[in-house]
């Protein structure tokens, strides 16, 4: 069964809706940048909510491998997304709970994402000027190889109407969403979240 991650939840109240309705985990967004992004209060809130429902990832870009584990520890979040330009060596430093998003447009993308360290990585679709939760898909096929080798976490534009074809063409190990299932950024709508949860458990 492929696993569902709802990335971007922005209070405690959403992060336990999407794990009672199944998600197999959700992410609490670091980035500065992000319009979904919590301050470790609210990111401790989430962990202490979800307890063992579900799991916590959080979602980090531009600090150094001690900032991440500082980071990881203080939140008590079970895993770090790597979303910025991390090179291996700092995938590797925070194995095995760790894994790197990577932003995919060609094969030479997918090339690169095949290089990184651990079981796990994310791919997401490549838009100028953003890390990721952009909404916006990318050509499937281009992963579907990778698949079969890794772990791989698909991301970039899954909504719950395009998600079982996603599913059912690249077979991946995890789906991952975040505006897809939005009524405005950071704000979960409850009725795309179960239909999203659906589709994916439909497509298998």
């Amino acid at each position: 069964m492929t696993r569902i991650k709802i990335c971007g939840v922005t209070t405690a109240a959403q992060a336990r809706f999407c794990a009672e309705a199944g998600a197999s985990s959700v992410g609490v967004n670091f980035v500065p940048s992000s319009p979904r992004r919590v301050d470790l209060a609210t990111a401790k809130a989430i962990v202490q909510t979800v307890g063992t429902t579900a799991l916590v990832v959080g979602v980090v870009a531009g600090l150094t491998v001690d900032e991440m584990k500082a980071l990881r520890d203080a939140s008590g979040v079970g895993c770090l997304q790597l979303h910025g330009d991390e090179p291996p060596e700092d995938v590797a430093a925070l194995l095995p709970h760790a894994y790197k998003a990577l932003r995919v447009a060609t094969a030479d993308d997918v090339a690169r994402a095949a290089t990184m360290p651990g079981d796990y990585v994310l791919v997401d679709a490549k838009v100028d000027g953003a890390l990721g939760g952009t909404g916006h898909a990318f050509d499937w096929s281009l992963v579907v190889e990778l698949a079969k080798r890794r772990r791989v976490v698909l991301a970039g534009g899954l909504t719950p109407s395009n998600v079982g074809r996603a599913v059912t063409l690249v077979r991946p190990w995890c789906v991952d969403v975040a505006s897809g299932v939005e009524s405005a950024p950071g704000v979960k709508d409850h009725s795309k979240v179960r239909a999203f949860i659906d589709a994916v458990r439909q497509a298998g």
